[in-house]
């Protein structure tokens, strides 16, 4: 395939050698996603109009950061990130991540892999910049308490979204209002601020052709580490061999399946707003629990 020739200029700048061949790779929903073979070795590219070059930057530091916790999970290390400046291409450089296949022991090594992630913590909950989750906003101001955290951060910039766009109904008004008040006794005052990756479902991790876990796509802020749990539940597509590795790596508070509900309805009205309607069934069946 052709890049286009600013992109290609920018990238061969970078790495200051000749680009042997470009290749589409499948997988993405929202960038253009491509290997780049080169004098210097393979590299993975995206890159995109303004829409989707915005997220680069914040993109970008997320991958630094969860490099450099140094947990046993594969990221791959960012060369050069470039936003929607005007005049400028936008595009994300990284090392490429060679696929491979599941070995054994591939669940139990990603479950202990998380659980020391999330052991990298803030005296905060938020980021030091807002990023994105998938193509939308995420505020990450902040905060010293973790329910106000998730209610201003994270539910209620959703609500106002999916009001503006007509998608939110008149009846999930009294069950969102009877959640809120009760937020507090639900989540946990002040667990620990761990490091999150913050969009994390089957889509956003890949088996590396050593045939360990690597994180991809991240939406990083310090928060609760059951949210990313939670979050890995809401699709599935993680072996039961994971949850049982990470419980043993660092177990989990009782009640942890209610406050799953809440944070997935995160990811839920996210879904609403991203998707449109087919979402509304699964929103109205969480809030329906607090009516």
């Amino acid at each position: 395939m052709a890049l286009p020739p600013d992109i290609e200029a920018a990238v061969v700048a970078l790495l200051g050698g000749v680009i042997h061949r470009a290749a589409a790779v499948g997988g993405g929903c929202i960038a253009q996603a491509t290997r780049l073979d080169t004098e210097a070795g393979p590299f993975f590219l995206k890159y995109g109009g303004p829409a989707v070059a915005r997220t680069f930057p914040a993109e970008a530091a997320g991958l630094r950061v969860l490099h450099e916790a140094g947990s046993p999970l594969t990221i791959p290390r960012v060369l050069a990130a470039q936003g929607a400046d005007p005049g400028k291409p936008g595009f994300l450089l990284m090392t490429w991540i060679e696929p491979g296949v599941h070995r054994d022991g591939f669940w139990e090594t990603f479950g202990q892999g998380l659980a020391s992630l999330h052991g990298h913590t803030a005296a905060q909950y938020g980021f030091d910049a807002n990023n994105f989750i998938g193509r939308l906003p995420q505020r990450n101001t902040w905060e010293v308490a973790w329910p106000s955290f998730f209610r201003d951060h994270r539910l209620e910039p959703q609500v106002a979204r999916a009001r503006t766009a007509g998608r939110w109904q008149a009846a999930w008004n009294r069950p969102l209002d009877a959640l809120y008040r009760h937020l507090d006794v639900l989540l946990p005052p002040a667990p620990p601020a761990s490091l999150l990756h913050g969009d994390l479902w089957s889509g956003n991790f890949m088996v590396t052709q050593a045939g360990q876990a690597a994180l991809i796509d991240p939406a990083v802020y310090y928060g609760d580490r059951e949210a990313d749990l939670a979050m890995t539940e809401l699709f599935g597509g993680f072996a039961a061999r994971f949850y049982e590795s990470y419980r043993a790596a660092w177990p989990l508070e009782a009640g942890y399946e209610a406050r799953r509900e809440v944070y997935n309805l995160y990811h839920r009205l996210n879904h609403l707003n991203l998707f449109g309607s087919n979402y509304a069934g699964s929103v109205a069946s969480v809030l329906r629990r607090y009516a």
